[in-house]
């Protein structure tokens, strides 16, 4: 993030433009929820991983024959037998948990986008060309 409003800075310092407290406030803010977005990207992601693996444990689950099967589950650090429906049944419930918490995260992330695109409209109002607010594909 610090590169980033370095960049900024010194983009819009190159061309002479008068920068007041306010308008580094808006570059602060915008600087922080792009930074946010990037983690809650990341987040999006690990948990798009852990649904996925659940719905392939409740693949492997249906495919056993064996009803009398005992299945391990994990909660917390410990491993509790339960039946192949008891099992299913929980994983059906982790995953409608996981799917609401991707959800809520998505939402978050497109709140954000919703700020960071008004703060762009007023701060290339002001600065035109001689601020880049767009992110590095580095």
């Amino acid at each position: 993030m610090a590169a980033a409003m370095k960049k900024v800075i010194h983009e819009i310092a190159a061309e002479d433009v008068n920068v007041i407290f306010e308008d580094q406030q808006k570059i602060n803010k915008f600087a922080q929820n792009m930074s946010r977005i990037t983690e809650l990207k990341e987040e999006i992601e690990v948990k798009k991983k852990q649904l996925q693996n659940l719905e392939d444990a409740c693949d492997d689950i249906m495919l056993t024959d064996d009803d009398s099967l005992m299945i391990p589950y994990q909660i917390g650090d410990v491993f509790i037998s339960h039946s192949q429906e008891e099992t299913q049944d929980m994983l059906e419930e982790a995953k409608k948990n996981l799917q609401e918490e991707i959800d809520a995260l998505e939402s978050r992330v497109e709140s954000i986008q919703r700020v960071l695109a008004d703060l762009k409209v007023q701060l290339y109002a002001k600065f035109g060309s001689n601020i880049n607010l767009e992110a590095d594909e580095s």
